[in-house]
């Protein structure tokens, strides 16, 4: 690929940014649509969950195939086929007849989604190639995540209030198809000098792991849980065996990439939970419209906008321990805040565990990447930042699961009940304590692997794939070698 000039490299990051944001904006979206769409297409709490849920799980479930497939065949046209997939899935979403119908359509956006955020990342590294400059383009693009969570819920809220639920699936529209467009025109095309191999079994196991466990949370059947557990069990024992495992068990040896997992998982299981919660409860429970309602949630995307970079910064001056010691905290207050002080009697105490929320997950998210790829070879990074990516996707998905389950199993069906906003009230403090007991394992994970001793093994975990890196024969030629 030619040198592009700065102007062409700032039109392709922003060609980029705009796919992050249509991806992203769409979620935080839907949930202030929530209780509409169950108004209008009869769908129990169960039912809602699904409709983030079948996204989120197609999403986590492709990310990595969908970036190696990119580095194989061209970025660029997978880049455009997922622009393409996600339009018209927002378009599918939008002309819904019913909750079944709904869901599927949200799968087939999830699969052009999955194509887009990954995809786009090795975009922006393979254009951005000076390190200064690359580090700048990667803070825009994480700014972007910010944006769609200030703006998401106050665009969602103005949709549903003036044109209806369907209205939040028409904003994609325009947005994919000019992306298109731009991709075509301006976007050259990359590949990976040696790009992974499939691994089908594997992706297969992935896709049976996480579809029956989530669908085991949300239906509450045992089935559906043991078939997650011999799913899981074949991972670990397959993916060891594979050459170029779509997995490499070998990364958890590094107790930074093992804790910017669990961190991933637990924060963004935290906000999934936080969001479906939040919205029901401002609109079902308070009668808030759903303007109302995102205004109401501003005070957390505004804090999450502000925080950001300000933990990029502080992860790159002082390394990510302090940002995550502050977002474990302040994430377990609110939940905290809610759980035992009752915030949802008091509007002060209300939007402080907002803020407190806003904060804790705007410090969270820079870190994560940052500690998934310490003292990883150069060669591993980009599998391993993906690692970090489906975890986030995971986390989000089990979140919304295990709260819509405990709310689903102590609140009556339909806010005409009389008892609908107590039960209500009285079965969120379950999930409060759920939200908090993320918000500790963030804090008391992000302590344990942030320190020396964390950071040795990442060394010694670098020195081992660095030693069978090459190929199986050096491995083989000098099984002693540790790189």
């Amino acid at each position: 690929m030619s040198e592009l000039t700065p102007r062409r490299r700032l039109l392709v990051l922003g060609i980029c940014c705009m796919s992050l944001l249509i991806v992203s904006l769409d979620n935080t979206i839907l949930n202030v649509a929530l209780p509409s769409m169950g108004e209008e297409l009869g769908a129990s709490v169960s039912g809602l969950q699904w409709t983030i849920d079948a996204y989120t799980l197609v999403l986590a479930s492709l990310l990595m195939l969908a970036g190696s497939t990119g580095d194989r065949i061209g970025r660029r046209k997978v880049f455009m086929a997922g622009l393409v997939l996600f339009t018209l899935g927002s378009l599918l979403c939008s002309l819904a007849p019913t909750l079944e119908s709904l869901v599927a359509f949200r799968m087939v956006q999830a699969v052009g989604g999955s194509m887009l955020n990954p995809v786009a990342m090795s975009i922006i590294t393979n254009t951005f190639t000076d390190p200064a400059e690359r580090a700048r383009a990667i803070g825009v693009w994480g700014g972007v995540v910010g944006i769609s969570m200030a703006a998401g819920p106050l665009i969602g809220g103005l949709l549903v209030d003036t044109v209806g639920w369907r209205s939040i699936f028409w904003v994609n529209l325009p947005v994919g198809v000019l992306a298109l467009f731009l991709t075509w025109r301006y976007v050259p095309e990359s590949r990976a000098p040696k790009p992974r191999r499939v691994d089908p079994v594997g992706q297969l196991l992935i896709m049976v792991l996480l579809g029956s466990l989530t669908y085991a949370i949300i239906e509450k059947s045992l089935v559906f849980g043991l078939i997650a557990a011999v799913a899981l069990l074949g991972v670990l024992v397959y993916e060891p065996r594979r050459t170029e495992p779509l997995i490499d068990l070998r990364f958890f040896r590094s107790a930074p990439f093992t804790g910017a997992t669990v961190i991933a998982v637990s924060a963004f299981a935290a906000l999934g939970g936080f969001l479906f919660l939040n919205t029901l409860y401002l609109q079902d429970v308070r009668g808030y419209s759903a303007l109302h309602a995102g205004l109401y949630m501003l005070p957390m995307a505004g804090l999450t906008l502000v925080c950001a970079p300000l933990s990029g910064r502080l992860v790159g001056s002082r390394g990510p321990r302090l940002p995550l010691l502050v977002a474990g905290t302040t994430m377990a207050a609110s939940g905290v805040l809610f759980a035992v002080f009752e915030a949802e009697t008091s509007t002060a105490l209300l939007f402080t565990g907002y803020v407190l929320f806003g904060v804790g997950f705007g410090m969270v998210n820079a870190p994560i990447t940052n500690t998934a790829v310490s003292g990883m070879p150069r060669a591993q990074a980009g599998v391993a930042s993906a690692v970090a990516s489906t975890s986030r996707q995971i986390g989000q998905t089990l979140g919304v699961a295990v709260i819509g389950t405990v709310l689903a199993s102590g609140v009556a069906v339909g806010t005409s009940s009389p008892t609908y906003a107590q039960d209500f009230v009285d079965t969120a403090r379950v999930a409060w304590w759920i939200i908090a007991g993320c918000g500790l394992c963030v804090l008391v994970v992000g302590a344990v692997t942030s320190g020396p001793w964390a950071r040795s093994t990442a060394g010694r975990c670098a020195e081992v794939l660095e030693g069978r890196e090459p190929a199986t024969r050096a491995a083989d030629a000098a099984p002693g070698a540790r790189g």
